[in-house]
């Protein structure tokens, strides 16, 4: 099966209720990890999808040679168990989804910087521990802990799509917080998208209320 949609978003910028509109929608949806209950393949349980997506790159050069049930990848980040993949950042990567699957549309969910960093901030230990501790594409260690510096790395990410996807009629950014993504979404992919809504919200947490 090929590859139909792949969003390109960071974490929190709306992936997961892409993921549950591309599900209701009729789309097998690969959102950041591999669950039991999608396939009955044992190789790909609890496989994280950009671990799968660099195998299948060098291993086959179609990056996604691993995930031929997933017409659809919703989330593909890995920053768990000491890895920092970042296939959304990769313009060598995409390019080679673009070569191996003729037609992919290609979405990039973002929400306004600040939101999205305090997200980031608020979501698990991923704010304070992980991100700065780890080599993540435009942001080195010792990096992403100030809200500042998570806005700077998130817009420098949307603005290098932006430049890689110049005028593409198969590129669409958007705002999960759009009223009307759930009608540009659609157009775009050329789907009815049945749900449309907000999940796995967490608080906004201020950054003198974390725990040092």
């Amino acid at each position: 099966m090929s590859l139909r949609v792949v969003n390109l978003g960071l974490p929190k910028s709306g992936t997961t209720t892409l993921a549950r509109a591309l599900k209701l929608a009729g789309l097998k949806v690969a959102d950041h990890r591999i669950r039991v209950r999608q396939t009955q393949n044992k190789t790909l349980h609890r496989q994280y999808v950009g671990d799968l997506l660099y195998r299948g790159y060098f291993e086959t050069g179609d990056p996604a040679a691993y995930l031929e049930e997933f017409p659809a990848i919703s989330e593909m980040s890995v920053l768990r168990d000491g890895q920092s993949l970042w296939p959304q950042t990769d313009a060598a990567l995409i390019a080679a989804i673009r070569a191996h699957h003729p037609g992919v549309k290609f979405l990039a969910s973002r929400r306004d910087p600040f939101e999205m960093s305090q997200s980031i901030l608020g979501w698990s230990d991923l704010g304070t521990e992980r991100l700065p501790a780890a080599n993540v594409p435009g942001l080195p260690v010792g990096y992403g802990e100030t809200s500042k510096e998570r806005e700077t790395w998130i817009t420098g990410h949307y603005a290098h799509l932006a430049m890689l996807f110049r005028d593409d009629p198969d590129f669409l950014e958007f705002d999960v917080a759009d009223k009307s993504a759930r009608n540009h979404i659609a157009d775009f992919l050329g789907l009815k998208l049945p749900w449309w809504g907000r999940i796995n919200v967490n608080p906004t947490v201020r950054e003198d209320e974390v725990p040092i």
